[in-house]
């Protein structure tokens, strides 16, 4: 390959930036097709919001074979049958005329495109191209969800408004194949499958010293870690449970506070507002947190997010005495600006303690368990909300859990297989 003025790595970041900020707002979409939808048809609301469930297990189902599938072809092959999935659920949907048709269509297709092309997708490959800037980089392109959601979603309602949902779902369909086929052609799996080295380091010689290793058990650092392996260590629990509690309190937060908040007396627009600043705000604190974790290792960072949703359910369990717009913004900072770390480092943590050719088998698996964690969190707090008749049980279940997944991180323990670079230096010297 001609060599570039700059790392190759960076243009791994732009397309996943843009890949994430097309592909996840894609399956984001379903949210404003869902109204027009119910009004077209008359169905139950539970019936039509079933294609994003069904979607949902869907991406969990298959997260293991994604990792796999990684692991034996590499990003291009994983990325580009993500875009098609993706594309032909969205071109095909518009065509529904029942609700089956929308559980295909929306779901299955849409669903099993979204986990490729989705923050589980780049985790399996985008941290083998960074060690010193890994969080950084992580954060820059996880970024894009946010950036996309910005230009994409307001484009989206306006050609519902305009013409349909259907004209929306096909102009989201053509513009995933259009743009995502190209451009993730680019994508190589690490950076020696092009002769380079992580963040663009030269190639140690016999004339140069060798980069310091970021290694701190050699032992565990040697063994080739295969899936059977991985799941007869206590590091792999560990980060199955912080990674299921991590989605639960995200996804419970997130599916509950509009409803909740219209419910204790705020306007629907401020409701709607909430949400859309945490995405916003979201942006330059992932990128910071990721860049943050680089210098003082995964679990503080793991730990603050954990802590931000905490905090949004204290503000939420407060605000239903004390409804004021000052602790709703509270609730929004600590989200966005502490809670969204998580998607900075999760493939991070993964990929530092069980680094290896099986890594993509490994982590899909792990995936699962998030997700799963996804799916348990929001029907939980409904059913507690629905047997105590408020939400105060479902919200301090939601604290509990953060401090869990906090916990589990540390008893994970990455910075014991291997440091993050503002740590390297302390990896003991051998005498």
């Amino acid at each position: 390959m001609r060599r570039l003025p700059f790392y190759y790595g960076w243009i791994i970041v732009a397309v996943t930036f843009i890949t994430m900020g097309i592909g996840v707002n894609a399956r984001t979409a379903f949210s404003l097709f869902f109204s027009p939808i119910v009004d077209e048809f008359g169905w139950d609301r539970g019936v039509t919001a079933g294609a994003f469930s069904v979607g949902f297990l869907v991406s969990a189902l298959l997260s293991p074979l994604m990792g796999k599938l990684m692991d034996r072809s590499g990003p291009r092959t994983v990325m580009e049958l993500g875009v098609v999935l993706m594309g032909a659920g969205l071109l095909l949907a518009p065509l529904t005329t029942q609700p089956w048709h929308l559980y295909v269509t929306i779901g299955c297709l849409v669903g099993a495109g979204s986990i490729c092309l989705g923050y589980s997708g780049q985790s399996l490959f985008l941290p083998n191209w960074f060690v010193k800037r890994r969080g950084l980089a992580v954060g820059l392109a996880f970024a894009g969800v946010g950036i996309g959601s910005i230009i994409i979603l307001p484009w989206v309602q306006l050609l519902i408004d305009k013409s349909g949902w259907r004209a929306a779902s096909w102009a989201m369909g053509i513009l995933v194949l259009t743009v995502l086929i190209p451009l993730n052609l680019l994508l190589y799996k690490r950076p020696e499958d092009i002769g380079l080295q992580p963040d663009g380091a030269p190639k140690p010689t016999t004339a140069t010293a060798a980069a310091p290793s970021n290694i701190v058990d050699p032992v565990w650092a040697a063994v080739d870690w295969t899936l059977p392996r991985a799941i007869r260590t206590p590091q792999f629990w560990w980060l199955s449970l912080g990674s299921f509690c991590g989605l639960y309190i995200w996804y419970t937060v997130q599916v509950h506070q509009t409803k909740y908040l219209v419910e204790i007396g705020f306007s629907s627009t401020s409701a709607a507002w909430a949400l859309g600043m945490v995405s916003l705000i979201g942006i330059p604190g992932q990128i910071v947190l990721g860049h943050l974790s680089d210098r003082i290792g995964r679990e503080w960072i793991w730990s603050v997010s954990a802590f931000g949703f905490a905090i949004c359910f204290v503000m939420l369990i407060i605000l239903q005495s004390v409804p004021t717009l000052t602790l709703v913004y509270v609730m929004v900072i600590a989200q966005g600006a502490l809670g969204y770390g998580f998607t900075s480092i999760m493939g991070a943590v993964v990929s530092e303690i069980f680094q290896g050719k099986h890594f993509g088998t490994i982590f899909g698996t792990i995936t699962l368990a998030a997700l799963a964690g996804g799916a348990a969190g929001p029907w939980v707090t409904g059913v507690l909300h629905d047997i105590y008749g408020d939400y105060t049980l479902a919200f301090l279940v939601g604290i509990l859990m953060s401090a869990l997944c906090a916990i589990a991180i540390w008893l994970a323990a990455p910075r014991k297989i291997r440091a993050v670079a503002g740590r390297i230096h302390r990896i003991a010297k051998p005498a």
